[in-house]
């Protein structure tokens, strides 16, 4: 009997709300349509005009490319090269870290740049937010500065040669060479000096890793790596001669125009 009962209750319950149904969806609130974005375009490209959803992907890829233009169109290049190779010969593994490496070549690449910078902002990029020159005007004033100092590091060789590679001759002024070519010859050039440096802080630590490599011979203890033993001498040395010092100096110096 109860489970008559119960069986009945829930028969009257799917009764009354299949009943009360289409009460139910004419009291629902009608959810209201959303309006359509209207299409908003910032810019122009000729004639044509460029949407936002366009200038947020070439400003999403511009900021990509920053690290790549950090590394070939300043003295990070050269200076993490250089500092790579000093640990190298030093022989102390990943001791500095590569960590501590970047960061000491990028505060060293923003001492030697900022004269640079401040001559690009000073010369274009600050009249430009002022409103006093058109954008065309302050790239090329802004520019200038480190085209100056792209110049002053590239060999004429290296110039050369991607001139001809470009299918170009001779220039007739620094102004005249194209961006690309500038900037593969100062990479490459770059490149150069960087182990021209790194060859010069290798011959001390090969010549105390050749005397210690002698004494062992002479000693008879074949077995024992001369490494081992020459580590800890190159390590004193480079303190003793201020070595860290002595090398942030000399890569600083070594740029021309600054």
């Amino acid at each position: 009997m109860p489970r008559l009962r119960l069986s009945r209750v829930l028969i009257l319950l799917a009764l009354l709300l299949v009943a009360c149904a289409p009460l139910l969806a004419l009291a629902a609130p009608v959810a209201p349509q959303m309006p359509t974005l209207p299409n908003v375009t910032v810019g122009r490209i000729g004639d044509a005009p460029v949407s936002v959803p366009l200038q947020t992907l070439l400003l999403m890829t511009a900021i990509t490319l920053l690290p790549s233009l950090l590394l070939v169109m300043t003295a990070f290049t050269r200076i993490i090269i250089v500092l790579a190779l000093l640990r190298q010969a030093l022989g102390t593994g990943q001791t500095p870290s590569n960590q501590i490496l970047v960061g000491l070549a990028l505060f060293l690449t923003a001492m030697i740049m900022m004269p640079v910078w401040q001559k690009a902002w000073d010369l274009g990029f600050a009249p430009y937010l002022d409103g006093r020159i058109d954008f065309r005007t302050a790239w090329d004033l802004g520019t200038s500065p480190l085209r100056g100092f792209m110049l002053a590091q590239v060999r004429e060789t290296d110039l050369m040669t991607f001139a001809g590679l470009a299918g170009h001759d001779t220039y007739s002024g620094p102004e005249a060479v194209p961006f690309p070519v500038l900037v593969a010859s100062f990479v490459t050039s770059e490149l150069k000096t960087a182990f021209e440096i790194g060859f010069l802080i290798f011959i001390p630590f090969v010549i105390i890793d050749l005397v210690v490599a002698s004494v062992l011979m002479s000693m008879g203890m074949m077995m024992l790596s001369p490494m081992l033993i020459s580590a800890p001498f190159k390590i004193l040395l480079f303190v003793l001669v201020d070595g860290w010092v002595l090398t942030v100096g000399t890569l600083a110096a070594s740029f021309n125009g600054v």
